[in-house]
């Protein structure tokens, strides 16, 4: 990283200085304290004074000084303009732009889930994505609002060892907006299809010399396409502190709020999703919605050393709720009135109320040195975590072979009304997870060409599972060491070619349904490629080859809902292309294509229901194709701004059902259009139309008689104005 030092004559208080992203947490006596400490700093009156201003260039954890274009291993940038531009506002629709994502089962639509490369980590939990290298997903945030996103990076690979507890497919990192010594600031609202509504702002600004903050948020509602009747709160306020020429501090809070009602989606009869329409809700309104609430904090200190090095410390916490009741269908066939009469499809009745708390700190120290003719470029660090979950899970369902109407519906003629059924205590657990971690990266220019990366993470993880209907408590206790290493060759300024490997570990949450807690997943990963870019840097390509495999694997358990079962080991293996290019003035290409083969290794007999899945069985929701193509033109009309964007997304078939093989998701290709116009320097008109095409598809499914449709056609339009 490189740091720039410039002079100023500006008075203090109208001082333009931008200081980099720096995320942070803190407590309210702090912030005064710091505030009164910062405007004692200011001058008493307005003569121009000379001060000398070091901007400090943002540091994410985990990283190191070294550019991203000289490690092994393969990170796509999707800047938040580019979101917004496609008109996408949550991060599991912003993860379609990726080729090697996949979506998965969201429970209910309330979360954010995915694999990378093929691997999802547990089914039955949200993805454990990072929001500036902080884990944003273990507990309960539904979905990741990107209001406040700069940037996301999809750091793919080997390389996500590193960070520890993460899958071998590669690691997700948000990089949120953050304040600016500059004013500036939007105000954008838009509406929709299905009477949806958006309104998001975003201002930043000094409050004087050393001290800048920025308020982002965003409000949507919406009745949605299933008549779920989404609805979002987000707010994300910071504040950033120039302590010195060489410190600085900042504070992140993060406020989200949403509800929509519980949604399995869909069901195949007879194993086929085309029968009902699309928008056929089955679940039952008079439960109510289902209801997040989570609050984020982080506070990172920020030091710069002598000679380039840098003390980089951060704090995170994050608490987060779910409330719900649902409708689900059953999934056993004993239970299953589906099965006889084709038309009436018995559900169970189920009430959730989970709570998380995740409490994280680290401490870096990256710089580089000298050793004869090697330049060592040194990332040590240390981390730790303690996350506590608080699950409490209740069922009613139909006895075996009953064939209680109690709680079914009539699937083509639905009625909400009849009887609730009080649900039963099923799940009652205290979980809690603590891990230390201890990590070592030394990127070394062995010559101007030649580059070496060694590294090593070292995990001292220990869990306990509390239940308090049997009474029982479980515990465990595991250490883990993960190497990885790997070797970039630049053959020129514009062309590196690299390798890479190392091995991972990640703990499982929870225990089955016996009350046994899972062992971590343990993982190996292989990655080679080439990356290339122009001089002027306005094309990059990157072609991956990649191969990993990890084991004790977990799925959602299909016969006792809320638990996880044991899938074994799993591998993956397959090639990735991303290229963003400038084909012609104002004419510009993003392409991401993923072919990926993702099987199971081992012979596995679920013990539930009986069923034999054989090595080599192909992973749920896996698609072995995938792609997106964004093209998009500038031009002026009457000599204003405008722009048009066209998206294609194609996602080839994928499996539908863990114990089911025949039962397979058909693929489907999206096309979206964007486009906007400013017809005044402040003002700029936009809109959207998704599935131009209206074309009928699946986006992920857990089981033939809970599968997910896509949205049909949709529209937005909206209005910009820049503050």
């Amino acid at each position: 990283m490189m740091y720039h030092i410039f002079k100023s004559t500006a008075p203090p208080m109208s001082q333009h200085v931008q200081f980099f992203h720096l995320p942070t947490m803190t407590t309210a006596a702090l912030l005064l304290g710091l505030w009164q400490s910062a405007c004692a700093q200011e001058t008493d009156n307005d003569d121009r004074v000379e001060e000398e201003v070091v901007v400090i260039a943002q540091k994410q954890p985990y990283r190191g000084d070294v550019n991203p274009e000289s490690l092994p291993q393969s990170v796509q940038i999707l800047s938040g303009d580019l979101l917004a531009a496609q008109g996408i506002t949550d991060l599991q629709s912003a993860l379609d732009l990726a080729g090697s994502v996949a979506r998965q089962n969201d429970l209910g639509g309330i979360q954010t889930t995915y694999a990378i490369r093929g691997f999802a980590g547990d089914e039955s939990m949200p993805s454990g994505y990072l929001v500036n290298g902080f884990s944003a997903g273990r507990g309960f945030s539904g979905l990741r609002d990107v209001s406040n996103v700069e940037r996301m990076e999809i750091m793919k690979g080997p390389g996500s060892a590193l960070y520890g507890r993460s899958e071998p497919g590669g690691t997700i990192n948000l990089v949120t907006k953050k304040p600016q010594f500059t004013t500036e600031g939007y105000l954008q609202a838009s509406a929709g299809s299905y009477d949806s509504y958006r309104l998001e702002g975003d201002y930043t600004g000094p409050l004087n010399e050393n001290i800048a903050y920025r308020i982002n948020g965003a409000v949507a509602d919406s009745t949605g396409f299933r008549h779920t009747q989404p609805r979002k709160y987000a707010l994300a306020p910071s504040v950033l502190f120039h302590l010195s020429e060489h410190t600085t501090l900042s504070y992140e809070l993060e406020l989200v709020r949403q509800q929509a009602l519980f949604d399995r989606g869909i069901v195949a009869v007879g194993g086929d999703p085309d029968v009902l329409p699309v928008t056929r809700y089955l679940g039952d309104p008079e439960n109510g919605p289902s209801e997040i609430r989570a609050a984020g904090h982080q506070m990172v200190l920020q030091h710069e050393l002598q000679n380039g090095w840098t003390l980089l410390g951060g704090l995170g916490y994050r608490d987060s709720t779910l409330t719900s009741y649902s409708a689900d269908a059953e999934l056993s066939d004993g239970r299953q009135l589906l099965l006889t009469d084709g038309r009436t499809l018995t559900r169970q009745r189920r009430s959730r109320d989970y709570a998380a708390d995740d409490l994280s700190g680290r401490l870096e120290l990256t710089g580089s040195l000298a050793t004869g003719p090697l330049t060592h470029h040194l990332l040590l660090g240390a981390d730790a975590y303690e996350f506590e979950l608080d699950f409490s899970l209740g069922r009613w369902r139909v006895d075996y072979g009953s064939m209680d109407p109690t709680y079914a519906i009539d699937i083509f003629n639905p009625d909400y009304t009849g009887v609730r059924p009080q649900p039963a205590p099923q799940i009652n657990q205290l979980q809690v997870q603590r891990t230390r971690g201890i990590y070592l990266q030394d990127q070394i220019d062995l010559t101007d060409q030649w580059k070496m990366l060694l590294g090593v993470r070292f995990d001292d993880f220990d869990q306990s599972i509390d239940d308090r209907l049997s009474g029982l408590r479980s515990t465990m206790a595991q250490t883990a060491t993960s190497p990885r290493a790997g070797l970039v060759f630049e053959a020129t300024p514009e062309l590196s070619i690299y390798a890479s490997f190392s091995e991972g570990f990640r703990p499982n949450t929870g225990s089955d349904y016996y009350g046994t807690a899972f062992d971590p997943e343990e993982s190996s990963s292989y990655e080679t490629g080439i990356k290339a870019a122009t001089e002027d840097g306005r094309t990059t390509a990157t072609l991956a080859l990649f191969r990993a495999k990890k084991s004790n694997v977990l799925t959602a358990d299909p016969a006792n809902p809320g638990f996880s079962a044991a899938l074994g080991e799993a591998q993956s293996e397959g090639v990735e292309v991303d290229l963003s290019a400038e084909l012609a003035r104002n004419l510009n290409l993003i392409f991401s294509y993923a072919y990926v083969d993702a099987e199971t290794s081992n012979d596995v007999v679920n013990l539930d229901w009986g069923v034999e899945i054989p090595a080599g069985s192909r992973l749920i929701n896996i698609p072995q194709h995938a792609g997106h193509l964004s093209l998009s033109q500038d031009f002026t009309i009457a000599g204003a701004p405008a722009s048009v964007r066209l998206g294609v997304q194609y996602v080839d078939e994928r499996l539908g059902e863990t114990v089911d093989p025949d039962y397979v998701l058909p693929a489907y290709t999206l096309l979206n259009l964007s486009g906007s116009y400013t017809p005044a320097a402040k003002v700029a008109l936009f809109a959207h139309i998704d599935n131009l095409l209206d074309e009928r598809h699946y986006v992920s499914s857990y089981h033939k008689l809970w599968t997910m449709p896509g949205a049909p056609r949709t529209f937005s339009v909206g209005i910009r104005y820049d503050l």
